[in-house]
């Protein structure tokens, strides 16, 4: 059975741009994440602005904190967008050669990309349970990645997989809306430069489209956003150090209580401008660096094929005339 390079391709350069926007933007994601978990007690709450979690790091000297899960949130990142566009890629390529359509409509596009998001949740959920977890964590508590997958039971690694497969309508939307978006700016180009067909957009229209797709789509799926958040979020009454119980099960239905009857209807949005910020701007560099390095991505792709290729080629010649002279 063939590769499917195109779908690599896709894959490699997605996989390349989530890595690099999540490092350049992770103590924003960090603060974001803390601020998102907390849950008013008692009408108080720790963190009344998003900026508040910035300056505890500062004031008690663990700025570098800002970077706890790093690692695990990058492995996490590469694997899933890996994961998504060459599943993406490769269901739109299989759905365009079996119904023999020459372009994508809006229905498929959203039932291929769900689809693609489904996959993605499943393989990565210990992931992003763990790297919530730690970046939750007390500030210079955090555990390493082993420890925190393996301090509960298996099932408690997949916390927040429901949610997670509801949230696959968050990228079907964000995708959707940049492709139909991408096909209307080229088009606009192609009519505008008679006899050209640009292939890719920009960096500052590509920056643009990818941030106005990630907008609409977490508008739309944020009250489940901060459910997954908490439900995944590390318990606060664990020191980091010694395990004294075991943590407690958190439920959809008992968060949704608690978000109500603390911070009632408005609750369900607390942290949406921190969330926009921060998910737009990586996904709208995550869009712009994969754009930008697709084509340097299929070249070397191409590249390395064709070495392979020539390698065995070569290694077979190299037989044959081992054979011949024996």
């Amino acid at each position: 059975m063939s590769l499917d390079l195109e779908s690599i391709s896709e894959a490699t350069s997605g996989a390349i741009g989530s890595l690099l926007s999540t490092t350049i933007l992770y103590p924003l994601d960090t603060c974001k994440t803390k601020y998102q978990a907390e849950a008013r007690a008692h009408g108080q709450q720790k963190y009344r602005n998003l900026s508040d979690v910035l300056w505890e790091a500062l004031a008690t000297r663990q700025v570098l904190s800002l970077y706890q899960g790093l690692g695990t949130k990058n492995l996490q990142s590469f694997i899933s967008q890996f994961v998504y566009f060459y599943g993406y890629s490769y269901f739109k390529r299989l759905y365009l050669e079996k119904s023999g359509f020459k372009s994508i409509g809006t229905k498929a596009n959203l039932i291929i990309a769900a689809a693609a998001g489904a996959c993605t949740a499943v393989v990565t959920q210990p992931l992003d349970t763990a790297s919530s977890r730690m970046q939750t964590s007390a500030f210079g508590k955090s555990k390493g990645l082993w420890k925190t997958l393996t301090e509960g039971t298996w099932s408690d690694a997949f916390d927040g997989l429901g949610i997670s497969l509801l949230l696959t309508s968050n990228p079907a939307i964000q995708y959707t809306v940049f492709d139909q978006l991408k096909q209307k700016v080229l088009i606009g180009k192609q009519n505008r430069d008679r006899g050209s067909s640009p292939e890719a957009l920009s960096a500052t229209t590509a920056f643009l489209l990818g941030a106005i797709s990630k907008s609409i789509a977490t508008i739309l799926t944020y009250p489940a956003i901060r459910c997954k958040i908490m439900i995944q979020a590390a318990d606060p009454n664990d020191e980091g150090n010694v395990k004294t119980h075991r943590r407690s099960r958190k439920t959809l239905s008992k968060v949704l209580c608690a978000i109500w009857k603390r911070e009632g209807i408005l609750g369900f949005f607390k942290g949406l401008h921190a969330q926009i910020l921060k998910t737009v701007l990586s996904s709208a560099l995550l869009l712009m660096i994969k754009e930008k390095i697709s084509a340097t991505t299929w070249v070397l792709i191409l590249a390395i094929r064709r070495y392979l290729l020539v390698k065995r080629s070569t290694n077979l010649h190299n037989k044959k005339c081992l054979i011949a002279l024996i």
